[in-house]
């Protein structure tokens, strides 16, 4: 088993950049590939501000900084990925978008690189079937923040080989996170749990059994989440939720995973949560207030 020394990343958004920060905090050269520039300035910008925000509070110094964003080259062309040895995929959560990716990196990369998508809801199947390497393909399931959350859920498929498996728990270790081993089933372990209570939290609100900040408190207090079930919906992103929902209900007909009538609404509004400024919260205000959602 072979160790990882350089790591492609397709995407520089919340999950992507986050990704190649850690990989580059871990000591491995780390090629972001993103489609534009101006994504890229993006990108590059959330990461130093990520590491700058460290270095304020003490917990990295100015040259493992450096060092870290030293490691780190950006691209707009697929191809520089070709040597990496294993490649990331972090973008938008649409199955053909991926597969495109994918079908192009399988002709350019050695046939040893690992390829591993970071989606959250997508099967692995799905992706590695359009390869000809699917027993090189895995799920590599980061959590947002990605530098701050300790866990990685590796996903094997039926196709992936033992080699494969070892070799993606192996690089989740060596940057740092805890990894878990998970099926291939859409929602793998977290999200399969998560989003049902996420949109039964916002199903208990259509009913009108309590408000969005008692709802929030009673879970916090009562449970001993770090947070409510709305404030975490506006961190994920409705827009998120609900796709990742839709992509649950597809593969389960299960009504758990069904978007509820609300969220639909929120998301048609362009009330996405923090990103918009405006979920269940309005955060254009201090501290933020509950939405008038007309419930």
């Amino acid at each position: 088993m072979s160790e990882t020394t350089t790591v492609g990343v397709l995407g520089c958004g919340l999950m992507g950049s986050g990704i190649a920060q850690t990989a580059a905090a871990a000591g491995l050269p780390t090629i972001v590939r993103e489609v534009s520039d101006e994504l890229i300035a993006r990108g590059k910008g959330a990461i130093t501000g990520s590491l700058n925000k460290l270095v304020e509070k003490g917990k990295l110094d100015a040259a493992a900084r450096d060092a870290t964003l030293g490691r780190l080259r950006f691209t707009t062309r697929v191809a520089d990925l070709r040597e990496a040895d294993v490649v990331i995929e972090a973008v938008t959560e649409d199955l053909e978008t991926k597969n495109a990716l994918w079908k192009e990196l399988d002709g350019l990369c050695r046939p040893a690189t690992v390829f591993a998508s970071n989606t959250s809801s997508l099967t692995i199947a799905a992706m590695a079937a359009t390869t000809r390497r699917p027993d090189k393909f895995v799920g590599l399931h980061f959590f947002n923040p990605v530098p701050v959350m300790k866990l990685v859920e590796v996903v094997r498929t039926v196709t992936t080989s033992d080699d494969t498996f070892q070799r993606a728990f192996a690089f989740a270790k060596q940057v740092g996170k805890e990894p878990i081993a998970a099926k291939d089933n859409s929602g793998f372990v977290v999200n399969l749990l998560l989003v049902p209570y996420l949109l039964d939290a916002i199903r208990a609100l259509e009913r009108g059994v309590a408000s969005v900040p008692d709802i929030d408190k009673a879970m916090q207090l009562g449970c001993g989440y770090p947070m409510g079930p709305f404030v975490l919906l506006d961190f994920v992103g409705l827009d998120t939720t609900y796709k990742i929902a839709e992509i649950m209900f597809t593969e389960y007909r299960e009504q758990r995973y069904a978007p509820p009538p609300l969220l639909k609404r929120m998301v048609l509004a362009g009330y996405y949560g923090k990103k918009s400024k405006k979920g269940f919260y309005d955060y254009g205000t201090t501290p933020p207030a509950p939405m008038n959602l007309g419930l």
